[in-house]
């Protein structure tokens, strides 16, 4: 395939093609800081910073309040707080998410309740943990 399509790719990648690295699952809670590489799902409650240069999942019925400073965010549950993506922010129905997104590529869900701002910028700066 030649011409502006054959460098077209689709950029949406399905939760189930990760190898989950992390998980806390639901009916957990935890408050602070996380640091991880790989992939992590929430299923759970989780309060505080999120720091990852990979993927973080926030699963159907998690709730995530605090700052996200991520790879590449894929949610579908709920986030209160600011995300910084490097890569991408995916957010599928049922989600509710209420605050700021900086990241250079954004899908919504048709469904999905966005309360906030979104800025979709080149380079996300890496917000740096105190």
């Amino acid at each position: 395939m030649q011409g502006p399509m054959a460098h077209t790719k689709n950029l949406t990648v399905p939760v189930n093609n990760f190898s989950v690295t992390g998980v806390i699952d639901q009916g957990c809670e935890f408050e602070g800081k996380l640091c991880f590489q790989g992939t992590v799902r929430i299923g759970g409650t989780f309060r505080g910073e999120i720091y990852t240069p990979d993927i973080l999942i926030v699963g159907e019925g998690a709730r995530v309040l605090g700052q996200i400073d991520a790879g590449t965010v894929i949610m579908s549950g709920e986030v209160i707080g600011s995300i910084k993506a490097k890569h991408r922010v995916e957010i599928h129905k049922p989600a509710i998410f209420r605050g700021d997104i900086f990241t250079p590529s954004l899908q919504v869900d048709e469904g999905v309740i966005f309360e906030g701002s979104s800025k979709m910028v080149q380079h996300v700066e890496k917000v740096q943990s105190k």
